[in-house]
Order: C-alpha cells, then structure tokens, then sequence
C-alpha cells in the first residue's frame, strides 16, 4: 500500500492479536502486537482509539476534526500518513476498500 492512499469509505480495524495499551510504569500509550510494540505520541494515540471497526475512515476524519476543532485537510493528512503505514506493518487491517 506504501503511498497509496486509503479510501474514506474503507473502515480501519485493529486486527485479533494487536490493541492499545497503556503502559503505567513508565507513563506510554503503546499498540502491542506479537512480538511488536509501537510508542505512540498524543496524536498516534487519539487516531487509533477512534478505531472501533464499525466507523469508516471518512467518519473517524469528521470525528478528529470536531474533537480537535482542526481543519479537515489536515487530520486527513496526518490520519492517511499514520494509518498507511500500520497498514504496510499489517498492524491495522481495513475492510470495504484499501484505495
């Protein structure tokens, strides 16, 4: 998929065997996946907890915009980059359409 972008009505998932976690000893938001983990930022963190499965992607853009009060190009930007490559990492899987 590298630098392909996603269709807004694909709907992104967190596939069986990867979630988020938070890690409390040392104060990081982390996705855990076999033998995997990714530290998230704030930004990486607020994307994925949007994902539930059922939202496609153009709805979890609308949701960032209205929580962050920012403009559509950008979390829409920033959404495509970050969720891209999770996808290459097969750490989020999309159903409905990958481009």
């Amino acid at each position: 998929m590298s630098g392909a972008r996603i269709s807004g009505a694909a709907v992104p998932y967190l596939p069986r065997g990867v979630r988020l976690h938070d890690d409390r000893v040392r104060g990081l938001r982390v996705l855990l996946a076999p033998e995997r983990v990714i530290q998230l930022d704030p930004v990486g963190h607020a994307i994925l907890s949007e994902l539930d499965g059922k939202r496609s992607l153009a709805e979890v853009i609308l949701t960032l915009c209205s929580r962050y009060d920012a403009p559509a190009e950008q979390i829409e930007g920033d959404v495509q980059e970050f969720l891209r490559d999770l996808v290459d990492r097969r750490m989020v899987f999309l159903d409905g359409g990958a481009a």
